[in-house]
């Protein structure tokens, strides 16, 4: 036995290829014309023992820069945040790692209590009556918000602040593409969404308008502002995307009368992980909740008045049938809301209103320091931990620079918009410590002044 994870030995391929009555692998292959045959060896490496390819791949994985060798600053939805340790001891248990949908109640309570204690959570930040199960991320959350809106209303017409990230943007054009909705993007003004021209573009065959809070440059939406405009369109419902770690400082959104609330728990114990997979939340109004996508766990009891958890309200077959389905998303990323239930049960409500008041602190301390060394600081509104700044030079060639001093920057905003060649998205996460900020702002500073 030459490889670990290639058990089979020679003499099992010789009595494998006795019992079918071929003579060697070769003869395996003789239909194959040999003019379409390669005549020469693969390009690849020649097999080496275990121990030389995990030193290999070791020595190809520390090339890599991490959140572990560089202190991040880069956000945009992906954020470096505290987990607490027992989130992986939770989850590398087998009977959680290796469950599916938990169709079988009795050999599943485990499994369904954790999600339903998710649900419960997500419920009280968001502030909203109902949550479900979890779903693949916040981008396909929120475009499963926009047709959930259109399928119930009737209507026609999506409305998606441009401070919405554009990334969830192109998901959202991506499902109303095929469910023929029309998507009209409302510009933002300083930041945030442009209030006049949401006013101009809701009419009555609005579905829904999507606003992001805290918004992709960092800063707080006015939600009571924007539900007042939708009172002129009653059926018109309120979309929020929302961090649900600054949920824990700021007024949750089912406070200002949102309809849907939508987010990534990424920030609740799940790694960065190179930008997936994460977790998905979609929480509603209880009138909404027949048409949740994905699963929803209700509590019972049994014949012997036990607690008990079950799959509920809706079966698997209500997301499989295609054009009759309230949606096609039949899985959801268990695991991954696990993981974020034990980090939220083991931070505490007073524990996550900690963590959360910690990202403004220090985003506020970041915020004075840049200013004190000259830099702009775009967009003055209030914001939780992200902000925009502006610099002279190329954003690419600032980050290369952060790099080789140990900094992984902020995310360059003219990727996305020609309008913002010259800024730089920053995130401040509790995780940041006061000597790391004040380096980074020096070094920002100083290529700056170039």
């Amino acid at each position: 036995m030459d490889f670990r994870y290639l058990p089979m030995t020679e003499q099992d391929k010789k009595d494998m290829l006795q019992t079918i009555g071929v003579k060697d692998t070769e003869a395996l292959f003789a239909d194959i014309p040999d003019a379409v045959r390669l005549k020469k060896p693969l390009q690849i490496k020649e097999p080496r023992s275990e121990g030389e390819l995990k030193a290999e791949l070791a020595a190809l994985a520390n090339q890599n820069v991490t959140m572990k060798t560089h202190a991040s600053f880069l956000g945009a939805g992906v954020y470096d945040h505290y987990i607490p340790s027992i989130v992986d001891h939770v989850i590398s248990r087998s009977e959680f790692y290796t469950a599916y949908t938990p169709y079988q109640p009795e050999i599943s309570q485990g499994e369904l209590q954790a999600i339903f204690e998710f649900q419960t959570m997500i419920a009280e930040l968001t502030g909203m009556d109902v949550a479900n199960s979890s779903m693949y991320d916040g981008g396909t959350a929120l475009a499963e918000a926009a047709t959930l809106s259109a399928g119930h209303t009737k209507k026609k017409k999506i409305i998606v602040s441009e401070a919405v990230h554009p990334e969830s943007r192109q998901v959202i054009d991506s499902y109303c593409r095929g469910q023929r909705l029309e998507v009209v993007t409302i510009p933002h003004k300083d930041g945030v969404t442009d209030l006049e021209a949401l006013q101009e573009a809701i009419d009555e065959e609005t579905a829904s308008v999507i606003v992001q809070y805290p918004n992709f440059f960092g800063q707080v939406e006015a939600l009571a502002d924007i539900r007042t405009i939708l009172h002129t369109q009653p059926k018109a419902m309120m979309v929020v995307s929302s961090n649900p770690l600054a949920l824990g400082f700021l007024t949750p959104p089912g406070n200002f009368g949102a309809d849907i609330v939508v987010g990534d728990t990424q920030v609740f114990g799940i790694p960065a992980q190179f930008g997936g997979p994460h977790c998905g939340y979609f929480a509603s109004s209880s009138k909404l909740m027949r048409k949740l996508p994905g699963r929803l766990i209700g509590q019972t009891k049994d014949e012997e008045g036990r607690r008990g958890f079950v799959l509920t309200l809706q079966a698997r077959e209500q997301h499989i049938r295609r054009d009759k389905a309230t949606s096609n998303i039949c899985s959801n990323q268990a695991l991954n809301a696990l993981a974020s239930s034990v980090a939220m049960s083991a931070l505490g409500k007073q524990g996550l209103a900690e963590m959360a008041y910690l990202n403004v602190q220090k985003a506020q301390y970041m915020k004075k320091q840049l200013e004190a060394h000259g830099l702009e600081v775009m967009f003055q509104h209030s914001f939780f931990n992200e902000i925009v700044i502006k610099v002279n030079g190329d954003i690419q060639a600032l980050q290369d620079h952060l790099l080789a001093q140990g900094f992984i920057g902020g995310y360059h905003l003219g990727r996305t918009d020609d309008r913002l060649k010259n800024h730089m998205l920053v995130a401040v996460t509790e995780q940041r410590t006061k000597e790391q900020i004040d380096i980074f702002v020096r070094e920002v500073a100083a290529f700056h002044a170039k």
